[in-house]
């Protein structure tokens, strides 16, 4: 009588899609399938970001699946986390795919007696080809920021010579969002590496200052702590000011989830892509901050802020452009003569009321005024503001 075989695979199947199952059909052609699921130990510790779903979860979707014959949580770690499950199952069989295809796997396999099989990554016939890789890339929904009006002040070498105002909407990823572009993408960077898909369901401002924090790691090299605006901008939804006072934390935040003044910002603004900030590039040097420049640019977030609450768009656009002056005028290494360039073609397009550089500057996108979403220029990015619940 001829004995079914035993065949093992192994993976971390986080984001459980079709591609894993149409996998385990595959290898279930072999013989009874059992299957190794990294711990979240693992996880954190090999792919340096939290699981998304617990161990208990993924276990339970996995064994669920009518290809699988059972399913175990490796006792293992890193990329040969498996390795005490199969000495404890002892398959004959180990199924891979190409990607996860590797020399040690194989020499693994041949020390123990176990045959190798490498899959080609094929979809089921009518579906998409599915990896986790690209799921995270396209339904990544961690917010980016947008800021107004005022930043720069939430250093303290620039705050504390006068406090003021930095002026911030959380966006929502409608677009790409692209590297050493102005949009935080550091500090977004941070906060997927512990929730890949999206914020956790707590307080916004705790979740900010959380950000903040394991962002700004006093370990690491070169003792540059990243500006709060960027923490509180991408994790506080709506539109948000907050206070700073020579600290690295603002002593208030305010927060406007008025429909009416969102839908009006969406209306007037979008983003036109540049060139991103070269790697050696640095906005500060030649820096020239005084207290007279540092006033002018807590005044024009004060007037930013009562323009966008009146909805008054030519009030709006002229703090708006005052901000990014006050900005230039202590760092004018935001603006490079590509940069240059950029202004000068999109400042006399009708329509095109102020412009000014998110983040640090240097290159990355041109954030412009209009007069409406019909004057935006062609391949503008219009925005997408969240919304509390989004």
């Amino acid at each position: 009588m001829r004995t079914v075989k035993k065949v093992f695979v192994s993976g971390c199947y986080d984001l459980l899609h079709s591609g894993h199952v149409e996998f385990f059909r595959q290898a279930a052609q072999y013989g009874d399938l059992y299957v190794g699921i990294g711990s979240d130990k693992t996880i954190l510790g090999f792919k340096h970001h939290k699981a998304l779903y617990s161990e208990q979860e993924r276990l339970f979707m996995v064994k669920a699946i009518r290809y699988v014959k059972d399913a175990f949580i490796n006792a293992g770690s890193g990329l040969m986390d498996f390795v005490p499950t199969v000495d404890m199952l002892k398959p004959d069989i180990l199924v891979v795919n190409e990607d996860g295809s590797s020399d040690i796997k194989r020499d693994f396999c041949r020390e123990r007696g176990i045959e190798y099989i490498v899959l080609k990554r094929t979809p089921q016939k009518g579906l998409e080809a599915r990896s986790s890789t690209s799921l995270k890339k396209v339904e990544s929904q961690i917010p980016t920021r947008l800021d107004l009006a005022g930043t720069w002040i939430d250093q303290p070498y620039v705050s504390s010579l006068a406090p003021g105002w930095a002026i911030t909407v959380s966006l929502e990823p409608t677009f790409e969002i692209r590297e050493r572009c102005g949009l935080s993408t550091s500090t977004r960077n941070t906060i997927k590496k512990y929730w890949p898909l999206q914020l956790p369901n707590m307080d916004p401002e705790m979740l900010a200052k959380l950000a903040f924090c394991l962002e700004n790691d006093p370990e690491r090299s070169g003792g540059i702590v990243s500006g709060a605006q960027d923490a509180i901008g991408i994790c506080v939804p709506g539109l948000c000011r907050h206070w700073y006072d020579g600290r690295f934390w603002p002593d208030r935040i305010e927060t406007c989830t008025d429909e009416a003044i969102l839908s009006w910002l969406e209306e007037h603004i979008c983003l036109v892509p540049m060139p991103p900030r070269e790697p050696d590039c640095s906005v500060v040097e030649g820096k020239d901050i005084t207290e007279p420049k540092v006033r002018a640019l807590a005044a024009a977030a004060d007037d930013c802020w009562k323009a966008i609450m009146e909805r008054d768009l030519n009030g709006f656009a002229a703090a708006y452009k005052a901000s990014f002056m006050a900005q230039v005028a202590m760092f004018p290494a935001m603006v490079n003569p590509v940069v240059q360039s950029y202004i000068d073609k999109y400042s006399l397009v009708p329509g095109v009321l102020a412009w000014k550089m998110p983040g640090a500057g240097g290159g990355g996108y041109l954030a412009l005024v209009c007069t409406g979403q019909e004057s935006f220029p062609e391949g503008a990015i219009p925005i997408v503001i969240r919304r509390p619940g989004m």
